[in-house]
């Protein structure tokens, strides 16, 4: 009780000491959730989900303009100065009239799974910052109609304590972490459009184990026929309520030229692996305006430990169901 309680008046502190901006639906005055904040030179947050963020001169002092983007919506760039309280955000009707609208299928089905990549090992894993998204590859085989059920995503949990790393039931170090899923058509072999414009957005803690399936049976989501990405972001730290907390973004370390910005890392890791032979992983600066997808492999001027040792890819798991021919 004591450790929730100081918890709370830390986060208290927090949103007492800094003002707050929300973004609205402009047609609907609903809050635009999870909403994308860059600051244009590779920083930026995220909004919550009651599409609340936190900026002040005085934190971000070298940022004079935003750029705010949500899927749905029409990108926004704004000035710093005068920032208001309330920033309104419209909806890109163009990109809501391409989703395709599928009458419920009422036929035979049999169930598929491409099963996760486990590992505990901490050495090969890709350690979460808010400023990467990554997106996993899966091809269409065949023309048979499939509808994708569930994503199981692998995750490694660390030990308490270092030198039990190895036992099965060792304690695990507690989190509480809110990630946000997308899934895209293949456009020339890199994520394109979105296969739909719903925020999908899951809490994951320690008791989760090494894999967190997440139910998405309820957004038909169909395989295209050039197959489709799904891809990952983590958005930050939670309460105990799944509430999204103001993290810091990243850490400040003094080097010979001035303060450098490292990225921060959030727990849970995510395990690669070198048993997958195509490469299938992507990944994606959020907060760089117009930035493009890059393949997760050597060549391709990515700095990475595990490219050394051939970890091209993170294996993401997938239910569907797979239709018979009327």
């Amino acid at each position: 009780m004591k450790y929730t309680f100081c918890n709370l008046l830390l986060i208290l502190f927090v949103y007492s000491g800094f003002s707050q901006t929300k973004i609205i639906d402009v047609d609907t005055k609903y809050p635009v959730s999870y909403a994308t904040i860059s600051f244009g030179d590779g920083q930026g947050l995220f909004a919550d989900d009651d599409g609340l963020f936190i900026f002040t001169e005085k934190r971000y002092n070298d940022v004079d303009s935003l750029f705010i983007s949500s899927l749905g919506y029409k990108d926004l760039a704004l000035s710093t100065l005068n920032l208001p309280k309330i920033i309104e955000m419209q909806a890109d009707i163009n990109k809501l009239d391409e989703v395709l609208v599928i009458a419920k299928i009422d036929r035979k089905f049999k169930t598929k799974t491409i099963k996760p990549y486990l590992d505990d090992d901490y050495y090969k894993c890709w350690l979460p910052t808010i400023e990467s998204e990554i997106a996993v590859f899966f091809p269409n085989e065949n023309d048979q109609l499939k509808k994708i059920t569930s994503v199981l995503f692998p995750i490694t949990l660390e030990s308490r304590d270092w030198k039990k790393r190895k036992r099965s039931n060792a304690d695990k170090r507690k989190f509480s972490t809110l990630f946000k899923v997308k899934f895209y058509k293949n456009d020339n072999g890199i994520p394109g459009q979105a296969m739909i414009y719903t925020n999908i957005v899951f809490r994951v803690t320690e008791k989760n184990g090494d894999e967190f399936e997440l139910d998405v049976s309820d957004h038909d989501l169909f395989i295209p026929e050039g197959g489709f990405f799904v891809s990952l972001q983590v958005l930050g730290y939670t309460d105990q309520n799944g509430k999204l907390l103001p993290n810091k973004k990243y850490k400040e370390i003094k080097g010979r030229n001035g303060m450098v910005k490292i990225p921060t890392n959030f727990r849970p890791l995510l395990p690669f692996t070198n048993k997958i032979d195509a490469h299938n992983t992507y990944i994606k600066r959020v907060f760089i305006s117009g930035n493009t997808w890059v393949q997760f492999k050597k060549g391709n001027s990515i700095e990475s430990s595990l490219l050394k040792t051939n970890l091209n890819n993170y294996g993401v798991g997938i239910n569907y169901n797979a239709y018979k021919d009327e």
